[in-house]
């Protein structure tokens, strides 16, 4: 990271928009390939920087130039940087950042001749590609492990209440389906079990996230997921600092603090958009269309648990993997959230526990 070039992109058609960015290059080639950062920025040790490594990887195979765009406002500047990469030619521009979806659709249409991408929500237009993962399957899977582990007197950082928490960055569709599918993972272990549900209402506050975690802890939860970013480092300090289990999000998180990260609950962005270039590369790369990635294509699902399986009994770990293969064959049903009509929306989050889960489910029957 210390020794990427840093430039500035400029279109004459626009306002002056500086932007932070990096080209790497593994060898000469005619395809350049733009990554716009979403918010919470490089460094986040998630979501950002997993998709990175999926740009940095691809520019070393494939020997295209590969070029992260970041902003200090991602959502604000959205219809900028989109134009911005356009008019600088990319091959293929790819937005990590949800909110862009009303931007590209705007954008789109005036650069026919260019790719876009975007992850977590589908823009259909001749020259999207859009990016979807089943992340509320995986969340289900960490919110399984999570309520067997809770109570669990023989597993350290727990205590005697079935209860466990959740904090969100800002709250959305593209949050929420992990939220909600961690609750429905855990109360098919528990239906009896305690979730809390928080939102830190930004991805760059680790100090916000702490006082979250913390706020849960003193009310009984010992697992403490976190879909937040870089605020969800502050999670993770929590956990480590009180004695009690964070669960990561996005990329393996489990190194931040071993023996006080269960598990992360793995949003494989690196394949993402590895696969996206690579399939520029080959001439394969088609707009209008949905590029999805779930349990079967390992796009989502828990990490190896390299400092905490040791811990955990084999009967949990056997469940999970029970469940895992029950989704992929259909035997395990998991609502997705973002798909739900609004009124079941509106009444499932006046009851965003258990029971409200149940009748959720009950109603997509």
């Amino acid at each position: 990271m210390s020794r990427r070039l840093r430039l500035v992109v400029m279109c004459a058609l626009l306002l002056t928009l500086l932007v932070g960015t990096s080209a790497i290059r593994a060898q000469e080639s005619d395809l350049r390939v733009a990554l716009i950062i979403a918010q919470g920025g490089l460094g986040d040790r998630s979501y950002n920087d997993s998709a990175f490594a999926g740009l940095t990887l691809a520019a070393q195979d494939f020997g295209v130039e590969v070029v992260p765009i970041e902003s200090s406002d991602p959502v604000g500047e959205g219809e900028q940087l989109l134009r911005t990469a356009a008019e600088a030619g990319f091959d293929l521009v790819i937005t990590l950042e949800f909110s862009h979806f009303d931007p590209l659709a705007r954008v789109a249409p005036d650069y026919p001749e260019t790719l876009f991408s975007i992850v977590n929500i589908v823009v259909d237009q001749p020259n999207i590609v859009s990016v979807m993962f089943d992340e509320h399957t995986g969340s289900y899977l960490a919110g399984a492990l999570a309520a067997l582990v809770t109570s669990d007197a023989e597993i350290p950082n727990t205590n005697e209440a079935a209860s466990i928490g959740v904090i969100g960055g800002v709250q959305s569709s593209g949050i929420d389906v992990f939220l909600d599918g961690y609750l429905q993972g855990a109360c098919a272990i528990n239906p009896d079990i305690d979730v809390l549900v928080a939102y830190s209402n930004g991805f760059g506050d680790p100090a916000t996230g702490r006082e979250l975690a913390l706020a849960m802890n003193e009310q009984g939860a010992d697992v403490v997921f976190q879909v937040a970013g870089g605020t969800g480092q502050g999670v993770i300090e929590a956990a480590k600092d009180t004695g009690f289990w964070a669960v990561g999000v996005d990329s393996d998180q489990d190194f931040l603090a071993p023996g006080f990260v269960l598990t992360s609950m793995l949003k494989r962005v690196d394949i993402a958009v590895y696969d996206l270039i690579s399939r520029l590369v080959n001439g394969e790369l088609s707009g209008g269309s949905v590029a999805q990635y779930g349990l079967d294509e390992n796009g989502v699902g828990l990490s190896d648990m390299v400092y905490s399986r040791h811990l955990i009994p084999r009967a949990y770990m056997d469940r999970i993997e029970e469940l895992r293969t029950g989704i992929i064959s259909g035997e395990v049903p998991v609502v997705d959230t973002r798909i739900i009509t609004e009124e079941q929306r509106t009444a499932f989050y006046a009851d965003r526990t258990c029971a409200g889960a149940a009748a959720l489910m009950a109603s997509m029957e």
